[in-house]
């Protein structure tokens, strides 16, 4: 009988399959993804998710429901939060930090800096 994955688990193995990503504990007990020295986002453990996205963005996010405001940060655009409840929440903590990952992805082929090997096809 295998154990079910936690949420933190589920995030981290997709996370982390993605080329160049990089996963450690950070200094405040947050569990960090980065690209090179950017950061994607980072866990609490099992129960949320932060981020950090250009205030456009997190204005279309935070419009659709999709982020919540930063508990340290809740009057500022830019940082945001993502309750983890369930597969639905481990679903979207994913694509947020896919959305990150393809930002931080695109900004360095326009300035040339470490090459990222091409995403995986997922057929």
């Amino acid at each position: 009988m295998t154990t079910p994955r936690t949420a933190s688990e589920q995030i981290t193995e997709e996370v982390t399959s993605w080329p160049g990503v990089q996963a450690a504990q950070g200094n405040r007990g947050e569990f960090a993804f980065k690209l090179g020295g950017r950061a994607l986002g980072h866990l609490h453990g099992d129960h949320a998710a932060h981020f950090s996205f250009p205030k456009q963005v997190w204005g279309e996010l935070r419009a659709q429901g999709r982020i919540g405001p930063h508990p340290v940060f809740p009057d500022k655009q830019g940082p945001a939060a993502r309750r983890i409840q369930d597969e639905t929440d481990v679903r979207e903590v994913i694509a947020l930090l896919r959305l990150n990952y393809d930002r931080a992805v695109s900004a360095r082929g326009r300035t040339g800096t470490i090459p990222i090997e091409p995403r995986r096809s997922s057929s």
